[in-house]
């Protein structure tokens, strides 16, 4: 009963225009190194977080052959927001969940269980996140930190009320801003233990250290971009 992760499929099996052939060697063929990758190492027991930016579609109906791609990988699949994910309003987890269920489950404002071999009990909790990265303003960026660093503790906050005392975080952006070793999402993760940080989103070898990798202050952080992991899931927890 392991605990997977990787994110960043890209996938465009609704929006066959929209290939990612054009960024690198490693993109060719992307879709079926996942589904390989994905069955030769994870079991159908296991549990497997995509951690958001999963396909092109706008709409559910528009994204569902995205959809039923990573339904057919094995395990029981745990879907985060990402930013490119324009079919999946906050608003609309509640019906994607009862959309999809039980072939995926969606991470947003609340936590999936994970029981680890030895017996211990975990709490998945996440959001999308956000870093600065010149798209918006700062005041703007500021204002997004705000009400994500809220989705967390939402999550966390839940988990912890349901009796949960160990923690796996998700974040679609990495932890923090490039340069900046802490913030708010590190601090949650300190504050609660969690044993890892889980995040996507830096794609091509310039951006790989953009941000903390490894045991920082007792924290396991672990980058999962699909192309940086050359669509191999990670193991996260047995």
């Amino acid at each position: 009963m392991s605990l997977w992760a990787m994110g960043d499929f890209h996938l465009n099996f609704s929006q066959p225009e929209r290939s990612m052939n054009q960024y690198g060697k490693v993109w060719v063929n992307h879709e079926k190194k996942i589904f390989m990758n994905s069955q030769k190492m994870i079991s159908p027991e296991d549990t497997f977080v995509v951690t958001g930016d999963h396909g092109w579609g706008r709409r559910i109906n528009s994204c569902q052959p995205d959809m039923d791609f990573i339904a057919s990988l094995p395990g029981r699949k745990i879907l985060l927001r990402g930013n490119h994910d324009m079919f999946w309003n906050t608003k609309k987890t509640k019906q994607l969940n009862e959309f999809f269920n039980p072939r995926l489950y969606f991470l947003q404002d609340n936590f999936y269980s994970y029981q680890a071999a030895d017996g211990k009990e975990y709490a998945l909790c996440g959001t999308k996140g956000i870093c600065f990265e010149n798209l918006t303003t700062y005041e703007q960026f500021l204002k997004l930190l705000d009400r994500e660093t809220q989705r967390m503790e939402k999550s966390v906050g839940e988990a912890w009320q349901a009796g949960y005392r160990n923690f796996v975080l998700f974040l679609h952006y990495p932890p923090t801003t490039i340069g900046e070793s802490t913030s708010p999402f590190t601090e949650i993760a300190e504050r609660v233990g969690a044993s890892h940080v889980v995040y996507s989103h830096s794609h091509g070898e310039a951006r790989f250290h953009d941000s903390l990798q490894g045991k920082v202050r007792g924290v396991n952080y672990h980058l999962v971009s699909g192309d940086f992991l050359d669509f191999k899931p990670v193991k996260i927890l047995d």
